[in-house]
């Protein structure tokens, strides 16, 4: 019996060019779109949380633009060699000047356990300081912003701490009844993100 060759050599007259270029280049399996470096941005942000010193009323903070009277909540860009989590937490600080942490909650999730594979399955588990959401926001000229938002408390015992925002910023921050704060600010979407929020911390907090 003659002995089985190590490799096979074959030309590429053999192949057919056209089905091996098809396979290759096979679309994705769903709607897909894709940005490279630099046409995306990441961004980063928080509802925050305290209890009034007062009446104990679980309050959250918003921040008045004072040049564009618009009602928003604390977010900003991702810094260069910063986890997105970092970000939020940091971002959230300079726009408030509250220090925080973020707050774990009892929320849904596709993330799986490690090593564990449930691709198509969404659980409920507690414990989780993970994004309660994300915003894709167009910027136009195929360049997009995608905006993570997370759940965070202020920390026991801080004061607000003045002057930590940019020059370029003009931010009021305040807390308002956590029951109210959606109507309070000016776009739908952010208003959403308060709305799960809400949803998630108000069964965990004792009155």
């Amino acid at each position: 019996m003659d002995p089985v060759p190590l490799c096979q050599h074959i030309a590429i007259s053999d192949i057919d060019l056209h089905t091996y270029t098809s396979s290759a280049m096979a679309a994705p399996r769903y709607p897909t779109t894709q940005y490279l470096a630099g046409n995306f941005v990441i961004s980063a942000g928080c509802v925050l949380f305290r209890k009034d010193p007062a009446t104990h009323a679980l309050e959250i903070c918003v921040l008045h633009h004072t040049k564009r009277n618009e009602w928003l909540l604390p977010k900003g860009r991702k810094d260069r060699g910063e986890t997105i989590e970092q970000a939020a937490l940091r971002e959230t600080f300079e726009e408030t000047g509250f220090k925080c942490e973020l707050w774990p909650q009892k929320m849904p999730t596709r993330a799986p356990e490690p090593g564990v594979n449930n691709l198509f399955t969404t659980q409920v588990v507690d414990g989780l300081a993970e994004p309660i959401g994300v915003t894709i926001r167009d910027l136009g000229k195929s360049d997009i912003k995608v905006i993570f938002w997370y759940v965070a408390k202020v920390k026991d015992g801080v004061e607000k701490v003045y002057g930590t925002q940019m020059e370029s910023e003009s931010y009021e921050s305040i807390f308002v009844d956590a029951k109210v704060a959606a109507e309070k600010l000016t776009f739908e979407n952010d208003r959403d993100i308060i709305r799960q929020a809400v949803a998630l911390v108000t069964p965990n907090v004792k009155s």
